[in-house]
């Protein structure tokens, strides 16, 4: 099985800084893509930042220029770094990976349990 541990969230004053990690850990052959969503208050879960093996990176518009995500194979973890955050930033983070176990067997997706971020004064 595979999990993964995101931390790094809390509460930050506008304009504020934050950098979330989320490490892979457990039966794991490749991971073809790591990334970001998000989900806040009545809202739909949204995609955030992605960054597959080749190192391309997608971004959402609403993060684009204020939100770096890097990624650190050696250690299967996966950053986002977010600053001159604003409060619609306010939302539970997840962490998400497109992890093969084996070489025998297919890839699947997997998430982490989710951290809080509050952007308020």
């Amino acid at each position: 099985q595979v999990q993964l541990v995101e931390s790094g969230g809390g509460l930050v004053q506008p304009g504020g800084s934050l950098r979330l990690s989320c490490a892979a850990s457990g039966s794991i052959y490749s991971i073809n893509a790591m990334g970001w969503y998000r989900q806040a208050p009545g809202k739909e879960r949204e995609l955030v930042a992605a960054i597959i093996s080749g190192g391309l990176t997608n971004y959402a518009d609403s993060v684009k220029g204020r939100f770096t995500i890097s990624r650190d194979n050696t250690k299967n973890t996966v950053y986002l770094q977010m600053n001159s955050l604003k409060s619609e930033d306010t939302a539970v983070y997840f962490c998400n990976a497109l992890v093969r176990p084996r070489i025998t067997t297919p890839s699947s997706e997997y998430w982490g349990q989710g951290t809080q971020v509050t952007v308020s004064s």
